[in-house]
């Protein structure tokens, strides 16, 4: 409630006065207008003129929002003894707090359908595009290093204990920014891929499993949880709302114990200042919820962890969120992995390198890398030699043979804006013709450094290594690990869109650049559709995981067929199953059956069973309504 002195008084009221009070229910301007003068913040002079100028759609209230309004107004005429907003807020606050997700689902419906309405009529959202000379980075290898060198024998132990003994390694204290800016500008966020000397070089889990030691295979990292779960933990490192201190963390590590405390102290200090550090100075209290148990920390992914930090964290800079560079920048620099893929000189040759490649490279190193790199005229002045190292090969010392066929021909990338580079990462799937060469040489013979292997024999690739496949398996296999491969090719259901890569990678092209194009839906929730005469489908994607799903509509001589499909490979045994019911009058048809997994759309009859519509049951003007349910997926179906 907001309490409003009118000034000067209405001269149509003969009850006015100059000290007349009046209540009022706060619009959602008024309402963050006054959440900042409790908090004392003032707005700068000229701010309104500024406001009143903006033309973009405001963004539509969450449920939470929706609620306040109604339990203000309602809270407002029931305590008018009310200190005001402030007071009514709070209990708006603990009400919902209360609430249980049925009591919320009101809120949540009406705050949906303001959403769906938004999203049709909003007009896409441009990315800012950032460029900029100057690197701002909390990744800090200096800082670590000083730590790691104050270690005890115990202590290292302990951390090699963990799976972290590859950063005991380190060698490098510094970033070379101007590196990183030129490789941030050369990383395609979409593809995880960078695209350097003409060439696109993928990046794995796998990647990082070799540059920084860390192990790319078991349980995914999950840093998210109950609050309640970490209270304890939250207490015992003084976490604020900013993070945790970097300052007190190094004050722990400095006793000479190695005991628990000391393990996960140890892992908040290298997640803050190399793994994956966030834009802030402190370290993120998320990180707590993989530390309550510390005795499966050898059992994680850190490599799938820093790889998919990294690309969170570039997309949030590109897109203007955030000023500083978060994850880990070190792995893009010496992306170690840039410095082992790419040869400068006519015949150059590296000494024996160690794995992972983080130990092969100290400032002495890289000084004198830095020093080719200018002599040769800048970055991206070299030549791609070995860029699939995951053949089981391991970090190899690579030789550059003037006598003999490069794997790949090197085209020198053409220099465009920061905005046309990133429309074309995410929107262009063509590929040149070396490309498609090295693509023939997978299936047949590889070549990488000195290694062949010989089509017929030994251990080869998986054919869908472009879309993020690292598996490598028996030549006589491969036919059979392909078609039950997860990430097998899924192209973009929309017609204009040429878009080709794994389903996962799809889910976030789809969300970033077609969100106006289709649904969004929850599971478990009824959701009302209607396709015009001429709309033949609808790509519809849930909310809780991004899973894309097609709705297609074909016709028929007697009616309309309505079938919905999983976008996913065909081998995936994740098994959705949905209801879907078209009404007119008292007659109702209704279709239950499971969504099978399909890349894309297809023709003619559908493959899998569907709802017949006859003609009679759409409207006048050849609309069809219906009413869809898609629920929580099951337990994947047995073969």
């Amino acid at each position: 409630m907001i309490e409003v002195e009118a000034s000067p008084p209405d001269l149509n009221d003969k009850a006015s006065s100059p000290h007349h009070t009046m209540t009022m229910v706060p619009t959602e301007g008024e309402f963050a207008m006054g959440k900042r003068k409790d908090q004392g913040i003032s707005e700068p002079e000229g701010s309104r003129k500024k406001k009143k100028k903006q033309v973009a759609t405001p963004r539509p209230a969450c449920s939470w929002v929706h609620f306040s309004r109604d339990f203000i107004k309602e809270y407002s005429a029931t305590h008018p003894e009310s200190s005001g907003l402030k007071a009514a807020t709070k209990a708006a606050s603990d009400a919902w707090k209360l609430m249980g997700p049925e009591e919320k689902a009101k809120y949540t419906t009406r705050a949906r359908e303001v959403w769906d309405k938004y999203l049709s009529s909003a007009p896409a959202r441009a990315p800012k595009p950032r460029r900029q000379t100057k690197l701002v980075t909390r990744c800090s290898p200096g800082r670590l290093l000083n730590v790691l060198q104050r270690l005890t024998p115990d202590q290292k132990e302990a951390v090699k204990s963990m799976g972290f003994g590859s950063i005991l390694g380190l060698r490098c204290r510094t970033l070379r920014r101007s590196l990183c800016l030129w490789l941030l500008e050369r990383f395609n966020t979409v593809r995880r891929s960078l695209e350097i000397c003409g060439e696109r070089i993928p990046l794995t889990p796998r990647d990082v499993e070799l540059v920084m030691g860390l192990p790319a295979s078991g349980k995914d990292v999950v840093n998210s949880g109950s609050d309640e779960l970490i209270l304890q933990l939250r207490k015992q490192y003084n976490a604020t709302n900013r993070g945790i201190s970097v300052r007190l963390l190094e004050e722990r590590l400095a006793a000479p114990e190695a005991g628990e405390d000391f393990k996960r102290s140890f892992v908040l200090y290298v997640m803050g200042t190399l793994v994956c550090p966030t834009a802030r100075l402190d370290v993120s209290p998320s990180f707590l919820h993989f530390l309550t148990n510390m005795d499966v920390l050898h059992q994680y992914n850190w490599g799938k962890f820093l790889l998919d930090r990294l690309v969170r964290e570039i997309s949030r800079f590109r897109q203007g969120k955030q000023r500083a560079v978060g994850g880990c920048l070190l792995f893009l620099q010496v992306t170690l992995f840039y410095y082992e893929s790419v040869a400068v000189g006519a015949a150059y040759e590296s000494a024996p390198v160690a794995f992972p490649c983080l130990f092969s490279w100290g400032e002495e190193e890289i000084s004198e890398r830095e020093k080719q790199e200018k002599e040769l005229g800048g970055y991206g002045s070299g030549e791609v030699v070995c860029m699939d190292r995951g053949l089981g090969m391991g970090s190899l010392g690579y030789k550059a043979q003037t006598d003999s066929m490069p794997l790949r021909a090197v085209e020198p990338m053409q220099e465009v804006s920061h905005a046309q580079d990133m429309e074309d990462q995410e929107y262009e799937d063509t590929f040149t013709e070396q490309e498609h060469a090295h693509t023939d040489s997978i299936e047949g013979n590889v070549v990488c450094a000195e290694i062949e292997v010989v089509a017929g024999s030994g251990p080869v690739p998986c054919g869908n290594i472009k879309y993020g496949c690292t598996e490598i398996v028996d030549y006589s296999k491969k036919r059979d690990h392909e078609e039950a491969c997860s990430y097998a090719p899924c192209p973009c259901p929309l017609q204009n869109c040429k878009f080709v890569d794994s389903s996962k990678q799809l889910s976030s092209h789809f969300s970033s650049k077609h969100w106006d194009s289709g649904r969004h839906f929850q599971y478990d929730c009824p959701l009302p559709i209607s396709l015009s005469k001429k709309e033949t489908f609808l790509v519809l994607q849930a909310e809780k995981d991004g899973i894309l799903f097609l709705l297609s509509k074909g016709t028929q001589s007697i009616g309309h067929t309505i079938v919905i499909t999983f976008i996913g490979p065909r081998s995936s045994k994740e098994c959705y199953l949905y209801d879907v019911v078209s009404e007119k009058g008292s007659s109702s048809l209704r279709l239950k059956s499971s969504a099978h997994s399909f890349p894309g759309r297809f023709q003619g009859l559908p493959p899998v069973d569907f709802l017949l519509v006859p003609f009679a049951h759409l409207d006048s003007s050849g609309q069809l309504d219906l009413e869809i349910c898609i629920w929580s997926p099951t337990e994947p179906r047995s073969e």
